[in-house]
C-alpha cells in the first residue's frame, strides 16, 4: 500500500495527523510538505481538486479531514 501524507508543519490538524502516526509508530508513510514543494503542492490539486491539508493519499487516492485519517489509520495498522 502506498501512503503519503500531504501536510504542512503549522498546520494543527496536520500535527494532529502526524501525533497519531507517531504515536503507532507507522514508517510506512511518506511525508509531502506542500510549502517546501511546489510539486507536492500542484500533485495535490492536480488530484484532489484542492489545497486542502492534511490530505492522505492511499494508492493514489486522496482522504480529507484530519479525523477521518485518523479513524482510518487506527484501522489500517501497518503490516509489518
Amino acid at each position: 500500500m502506498d501512503l503519503k501524507l500531504y501536510m504542512f508543519e503549522s498546520c494543527p490538524f496536520c500535527r494532529k495527523v502526524i501525533r497519531e502516526i507517531e504515536n503507532s509508530k507507522r514508517t510506512d508513510i511518506e511525508y509531502r510538505d506542500i510549502h517546501k514543494n511546489e510539486e507536492d503542492r500542484k500533485r495535490l490539486i492536480e488530484v484532489g481538486g484542492k489545497e486542502q491539508v492534511p490530505c492522505l493519499f492511499i494508492d493514489s487516492r486522496p482522504m480529507y479531514e484530519s479525523a477521518d485519517i485518523i479513524e482510518w489509520l487506527k484501522g489500517h495498522p501497518q503490516v509489518v
